[in-house]
This record gives structure tokens, sequence and C-alpha cells, in this order.
């Protein structure tokens, strides 16, 4: 066997390690996207340390392409800072199948896992700049059903149905839907589990969003937390690793120990200050945070992972396009600010 398949399987170990519930093994922490020190301006470093799959045809790594065949070299290294790492793919339309299908094929012809976040369920976003979903339970139901099927076998982390919870924390989600919810997610989560190699991570939103971090305990109970691996913290947002974490804690005490993954994929310069309205809206001067790992030091945290597509919009403010569109010149801000 090749030394760099021995390295691959590895990688692959520590990730199984990991979010089956177990530590990190060697307490190692990679935390070059909070280390402080002068801002990088050369090519990036290469991505290690992750196990997930890097998408070639992303976004970013098409933006890179034309950027480099348009002579703006510089911008285009300082992109490969996103296009080089693995982030989340978020399968849309009544049929998730075919872009499921295609990252598991990717991930299985490079040895690594895939990752994915489902986003359809019913009354999503309250109507917001995120508005959709599913057309009703039986729809929903459907949606979950091809997700699952076209993963299959394979190795993959599911982040489950970000701000559906937070939603009805907070009370934008109207208690007629409180119901429904619970049981779709609760169904949801058994769909996944079912399958063989499949991690699923519940949505619980961020600190900033429910300050209460025991508030979120009981709904999450009732949406099938327990059969999950975990819960996923600060999902599009930018919330400090160290805030996100100390929340973390307090979350899985009131679940037993309950396992955490964090999205650390614009939190490198953390929240906006000022106080401004829509602060996680496309905020001005943030940077990606710490590139996806499995080695996070924390045996509760199993991974810091890139959720969020950095470069896509958080929606139609400041001067963005509408939400999940991507928006090169945000990206390449993002970028270039980056620590590592």
């Amino acid at each position: 066997m090749s030394r760099y398949r021995i390295l691959l399987a590895a990688v692959s170990a520590v990730l199984l390690a990991a979010v089956a519930g177990c530590s990190s093994g060697d307490g190692s922490r990679e935390e070059p996207g909070v280390r402080t020190g002068a801002r990088a301006e050369a090519a990036p470093a290469p991505a290690s340390g992750s196990p997930f799959w890097v998408d070639p045809e992303s976004d970013a790594a098409r933006q890179v392409r034309l950027w480099q065949g348009q002579g703006r070299t510089a911008d285009a290294a300082a992109l490969r800072r996103i296009a080089d790492r693995p982030v989340a793919t978020w399968p849309s339309g009544a049929d998730p199948g075919a872009g499921i299908r295609r990252a598991v094929a990717g991930a299985a012809k490079d040895k690594r896992t895939a990752l994915f976040v489902a986003y359809d369920i019913p009354h999503r976003d309250c109507g917001k700049y995120s508005a959709g979903g599913a057309n009703g339970s039986d729809g929903y139901r459907a949606w979950t059903g091809k997700f699952a099927e076209a993963i299959g076998d394979a190795p993959a982390v599911v982040v489950l149905e970000p701000d559906a919870i937070a939603h009805m924390v907070d009370g934008c989600t109207t208690p007629d839907h409180h119901a429904e919810r619970y049981q779709l997610l609760d169904e949801a989560i058994g769909t996944l589990k079912r399958l063989p190699r499949t991690k699923v991570y519940l949505d619980a939103g961020n600190p900033s969003w429910i300050p209460d971090p025991d508030s979120l305990v009981e709904p999450l109970r009732r949406a099938g937390i327990d059969r999950a691996d975990g819960f996923a913290l600060n999902v599009s947002n930018f919330q400090t690793d160290g805030a996100v974490r100390a929340y973390g804690v307090k979350v899985s005490r009131g679940l037993g120990g309950k396992h955490f993954v964090m999205d650390t994929s614009r939190n490198g310069d953390g929240p906006l200050s000022d106080g401004r309205d829509q602060a996680w809206c496309n905020p001005p001067g943030r940077s990606l945070g710490a590139p996806p790992s499995v080695r996070t030091g924390d045996p509760l945290v199993d991974a810091y992972l890139w959720i969020k597509r950095p470069g896509d919009s958080d929606g139609p403010c400041r001067g963005g396009p509408s939400a999940g569109t991507w928006w090169p010149e945000y990206a390449l801000g993002l970028a270039k600010r980056a620590r590592f």
C-alpha cells in the first residue's frame, strides 16, 4: 500500500473515532484560523487535518480558474483558501438526489467523507430570505427519503435543518407548526440514522441568537436528538470559537453529554461589534475561520466544519444577491483577511 493510501486510511480512522463520540485521541488542536499575527498574502497552506471531500467544481474552484485566465493571479491565489477546502453541499429542489450522488461519487473516488446540509423543512426561515421548503409533511418525508437513498452506504455527515429548532424557541415559527416540525425532525433523524455510515447533527442555533442554552434542551429532545450523533452550532453565523465552544458545553450538559460540531467558515474575526441591525447578513470586514478539521482538541467537539459555503450570500442586504447565491467579491474579502 502506498504511503498516500496509508495516510488517507489513518485520517479516515480519526474521523470515525471523532464523530462516533470519542476523543480526538492525541489531544492536539488545529486552530490556524484563529491565531494572531500577520495576515497571509501568499498561496494558502494545504488543506490538512480534514477527511472531508473537496469539490473540484465548486463555485470557488471555478472562480479561481476564471480569475487565473483573466490574469487576476493574486486574487485567484487568495481564493484558493476557500476552493482547496471542503465545504458542505446543500442539495436543493424537489429531488436532492442528483447533487448528493455526485458528491458521494466524488468523495468515494478521493476516499473521503461527504458533508451535507439537509434544509427543506416546511415553513423554512419563517418566510424570510431563505423561505421555501417542502410542501407539507408528506412532501418533506418524500424529500428526506430521497436524500437518504442517494447517500446509501457511503460515509457521510449531515447537518440537519439549520434554524428549525431556534426558530421555534424564539417564536418566529408560530406554535401551530411546532408539533409537525418536531415530528418531521424526529422522523428525519430516524431515516438518516438507518444508513450504516451516516452521522447526523441537528442544528441548535448560536449563542447570540438564543442566549439561554437551557432553553434549547427540551426542544432538541422533542426533535429526537437522543438518536442523533449530536448537534451543530454557529451555522452561517460569526460567533467566535471560544463563545461557541462554551455555549456548546452548556447545551451538551443538558443533553447528557451530547457531542457537537461548529461552523467556523466565516468567524475568523468574530461578529460585528457595533450592534447594527442584521449583523448576521453579509457583514463587512469578516474573514474565514479555522479550516475544517476533526482535530479539535476538545472531547465534546467532533469537528470544525465549513457548513455555510464561504462566499454564498446571506440575502439581499448590503448589496448582496439572493440568499445562497455565489458572491465572488465577498468571498475574496473573506479569503484575503484569513489568518492561515
